[in-house]
């Protein structure tokens, strides 16, 4: 059976067997973008211990910080949920979006206009070239999913989100789910 041909709004759920994997390991990645030209997606279940305040003092709100993955972590990239709000907005699918006006979105949050659940942070991002995210899908690397939470993904804050699927999936990956991170401590 051939592989599923990813589509922008996906979930791409990392197989078990990438557990060594620093930036891959337990992720599970929104498809931001895909095209033959090359992928683009956010890692949703690895905050960062800071809050987006602690990189823009400017910002009064409690916004986390996630890593979106490794390519330009020293760059900020957002997901949302309010296009009408944010200039210059970019669809992903389903309601979601990535990109715009930050001048905007910096108001938002000052003014109590934006919440948590509309908006998601993240310090770089997941990349891949023209073929090398079809290659990995062959390989086995990474399990495609439609994005069942629609819009309320951005609200799905827990670093368990990885373990969820697994046990979702039952079988041998429920076995998985509770394999420590680091198969060492066993």
């Amino acid at each position: 059976m051939a592989p599923q041909q990813p589509k922008k709004g996906q979930l791409l759920i990392a197989e078990p067997s990438i557990l060594g994997d620093v930036s891959f390991n337990r992720s599970v990645i929104l498809l931001a973008d895909y095209s033959s030209e090359g992928s683009i997606g956010f890692i949703l279940n690895k905050p960062l211990d800071f809050m987006l305040k602690d990189l823009l003092p400017e910002i009064e709100g409690d916004f986390k910080v996630y890593n979106g993955g490794p390519v330009e972590q020293d760059n900020l990239y957002f997901i949302h949920i309010v296009p009408d709000l944010i200039p210059n907005s970019v669809e992903i699918s389903n309601g979601i979006y990535w990109a715009g006006d930050f001048t905007t979105v910096t108001q938002l949050i000052n003014t109590h206009s934006i919440q948590v659940n509309d908006i998601r942070f993240f310090l770089g991002y997941s990349g891949w070239d023209n073929n090398q995210l079809a290659d990995e899908l062959k390989s086995k690397t990474w399990v495609l999913k439609d994005n069942i939470y629609k819009t309320k993904v951005i609200a799905k804050r827990s670093s368990s989100f990885w373990k969820e699927k697994m046990l979702e999936f039952g079988g041998e990956y429920s076995i998985w789910s509770n394999a420590p991170n680091d198969p060492s401590n066993n």
